[in-house]
């Protein structure tokens, strides 16, 4: 089994719902998201997937987040935008493009995330 990995990130503002502390107030992240996919066989030029396909895929997903405020981005008007809700969303958003996504974690700083597979 092949794993490849990617990362990208983005910045965006959030605060979430019905939490009493800090975080219940606006404030903002340059998040982190490593997206792990997993591959059987290789390609006839020995990759799984290349690299720049994969981060590629993974962007176009973390575009819509950019330099917003989450709770006023689509899904997350209805959901709180913890980053356990962001892996998730991220993983189903990617899973219908490349079937062989395995994970997705979302860093919010450099010592917390959370995966969802």
């Amino acid at each position: 089994m092949h794993e490849i990995k990617i990362r990208s990130g983005f910045s965006a503002a959030h605060n979430l719902r019905n939490y009493r502390g800090k975080c219940e107030n606006l404030h903002g992240h340059n998040w982190n998201v490593e997206a792990v996919f997993a591959y059987e066989s290789l390609d006839k030029d020995g990759m799984a997937v290349d690299f720049k396909e994969a981060k590629a895929m993974l962007n176009k997903v973390l575009d819509e987040f950019d330099h917003s405020y989450l709770n006023e981005t689509g899904v997350f008007k209805n959901i709180n935008p913890t980053s356990e809700n962001m892996a998730k969303f991220i993983y189903d958003k990617l899973k219908r493009k490349d079937d062989h996504i395995q994970s997705v974690s979302v860093w919010e700083n450099d010592t917390s995330c959370a995966t969802y597979r």
